[in-house]
């Protein structure tokens, strides 16, 4: 019996565990353990998820809560050795690049418990990004890399990364997105908000690079003024990112705006059924940049970098930084394409899960 702690600790990764759990759950053999670290700690940010993604509750919860990443990053380590000595793993999956997934892999490194990390090797090569280092390390020290693209391959390969350890098993993400298409249809979303399919922008903002300077985050405000002037934006506000506007006395730019709607974060099918029929998304999320390219929707995101380079050389996505006059051309542009180029990458089926989970099962046979 191969005893497996998956570990959670923010919104992004919820996607990406539940259909590796599904698919553990499904095979005898496995026992697999749901390790929640609390890193996101707001209801509406992580509870409703679970229920959204038909995920089981998880078995442990660390409820470490919100603090610096240096802090988060020893809290989450403390109490997760804690659960790796009580149950005794024969593995622990990580996945993504949040504090929880490079703690976790600390903690399971030290205590020779062995480490696969779903979405390794992607890479933004901007060490600014928190995200970035976590993906580092996080690489460095696991024993099997499930990669989600061809490119992510490559950039394990150039570290040093014995070609043994790494295996290419597409875009876990996806799996959930087409499971949940359907039943996102039931979501009253567009009624609500009084939108028609193709008729608006969907938008999601909460990076420091954009959010915490006061200049550019009144920047990309500009700029919206103008993009909602034809299509309006329907923008769920991370925590983060509402605090800011309110810290930078922003509230006046957003009042001028009468179709930009700003909501309260939504859950995952709310959501989905929100940008699945959007014209445009506006993002400076990973996530939405696969999704959207999955779903044939044009994307701009607004970084100057992105670690998901497959979603522009064969996705739906443009990298147009924070610029708020590159933002809008780039945005205009996009509104007055009749067809959006772009084609699904490889392995980005559905069926990520599936050689995900056969991976480990290999690995574990020593194959």
């Amino acid at each position: 019996m191969l005893k497996i702690i998956n570990v959670v600790g923010a919104r992004p990764n919820f996607m990406k565990i539940a259909p590796v759990i599904e698919e553990m759950r499904r095979r005898e053999g496995i026992e697999p353990l749901l390790v929640h670290t609390g890193q996101h700690y707001d209801e509406s940010m992580s509870d409703s998820f679970f229920e959204d993604l038909q995920l089981p509750r998880p078995d442990i919860n660390l409820e470490v809560g919100s603090a610096s990443h240096a802090k988060q990053t020893a809290r989450i380590m403390i109490e997760f050795e804690r659960a790796v000595e009580q149950h005794r793993p024969d593995w622990v999956v990580v996945v993504g690049d949040v504090n929880s997934t490079m703690a976790a892999t600390l903690v399971a490194a030290k205590m020779l418990v062995r480490v696969a990390h779903v979405e390794a090797g992607l890479r933004s090569r901007d060490r600014a990004m928190p995200e970035e280092i976590n993906r580092v390390v996080t690489d460095a020290l696991a024993d099997l890399l499930l990669t989600p693209s061809r490119d992510a391959d490559e950039n394990l390969r150039r570290e040093g990364i014995a070609a043994e350890k790494i295996c290419f098993v597409g875009n876990v993400m996806i799996d959930t997105l087409f499971k949940n298409l359907e039943r996102a249809r039931s979501s009253p979303v567009l009624e609500k908000f009084g939108l028609k399919k193709g008729e608006f922008c969907a938008m999601t903002l909460h990076r420091p690079s954009n959010v915490d300077d006061r200049q550019t985050l009144a920047g990309i405000l500009d700029a919206l003024e103008v993009i909602q002037q034809r299509l309006p934006i329907i923008f769920p506000v991370h925590p983060r990112t509402r605090a800011r506007i309110e810290e930078f006395g922003l509230q006046s730019m957003i009042a001028r705006q009468p179709n930009l709607v700003l909501t309260e974060p939504m859950s995952y099918l709310d959501f989905l059924q929100l940008y699945s029929n959007s014209r445009l998304a506006l993002t400076d999320s990973g996530g939405i940049q696969e999704e959207t390219t999955a779903l044939g929707i044009a994307c701009l995101t607004l970084r100057h970098n992105t670690e998901r380079p497959v979603t522009v050389t064969e996705g739906t996505n443009r990298v147009v930084g924070n610029d708020p006059e590159v933002i809008k051309r780039e945005a205009l542009l996009a509104m007055e394409q009749e067809t959006v180029s772009g084609r699904l990458p490889e392995f980005w089926d559905g069926q990520a899960a599936r050689r995900i989970v056969d991976a480990i099962e290999r690995a574990s046979l020593g194959e």
